[in-house]
């Protein structure tokens, strides 16, 4: 674990230099990719990092966990409740007041699309490049927001798939109640990622890595694949 952590700190450095940027701001929820993602952003731009805290109807676990996390390990932050503007813009388009137990994906989204803007506002200003947080395992099945988590400039994780993340959050030392927090993507109060996607990562990891699984994993990995293949492609052109 420690030559893959100097190699993406010192890939972080370069992707830093070569597209002029001045450091890295990171959305940070208070789960182990933000936390392994926002570590090594700060490892790789010691004075030139800034966490960002963007809770939305969320569990306040999160916030405080991700509140650890920053002060873990000496990482500026700032944190912006996004309650209200989520509210707003529900009532907006439905006519309706938010629903925090309504599981409408169509509304939902909405949290990750806002903290997306929040991060580029940030990113503008300071002259930083957002860091995704996306892994391999979400990657390979399109488990994430298009144009919101997926909305990002680079992704230091996304060649390690789960395990990966797991073990090199061992060896940077996150806090233990992180590495031992159930997965989610905090959508909703509750949410589990391996409930969602209907497949555990530890399935979704040995298919990706060794090819081996069940008819069941393979089928759930191809549909999610399929169904979510738009989120990793450039808008269409017609071909004339």
């Amino acid at each position: 674990m420690h030559l893959l952590a100097e190699r993406l700190t010192e890939w972080l450095r370069e992707q830093a230099a070569e597209r002029g940027a001045r450091g890295y701001v990171v959305g940070l929820s208070g789960g182990i990719d933000s936390a392994v993602t926002a570590v090594l952003c700060k490892r790789a731009c010691p004075d030139s990092v800034l966490g960002v805290i963007m809770p939305c109807y969320s569990n306040p676990q999160d916030a405080e966990d991700a509140r650890l996390v920053a002060r873990t390990f000496d990482i500026p932050f700032k944190e912006i409740v996004l309650d209200g503007p989520y509210a707003l813009l529900v009532r907006l388009l439905t006519g309706e007041d938010c629903n925090v137990e309504k599981k409408d994906l169509s509304i939902i989204n909405i949290k990750p699309r806002l903290r997306m803007i929040t991060l580029y506002f940030y990113a503008s200003r300071l002259q930083y490049l957002v860091a995704g947080t996306g892994n391999r395992s979400e990657l390979t099945v399109g488990y994430f927001t298009k144009y919101g988590d997926g909305g990002v400039d680079l992704l230091p994780i996304g060649n390690l798939v789960k395990r990966q993340v797991y073990e090199l959050a061992e060896y940077l030392g996150i806090p233990r109640r992180i590495i031992e927090k159930p997965p989610s993507a905090g959508l909703w109060v509750g949410q589990n990622d391996e409930a969602e996607m209907g497949i555990t990562y530890q399935e979704l990891d040995e298919f990706i890595l060794t090819g081996k699984a069940d008819d069941r994993v393979r089928e759930v990995v191809k549909c999610l694949a399929a169904k979510n293949a738009h989120k990793k492609q450039m808008p269409a052109l017609p071909p004339f």
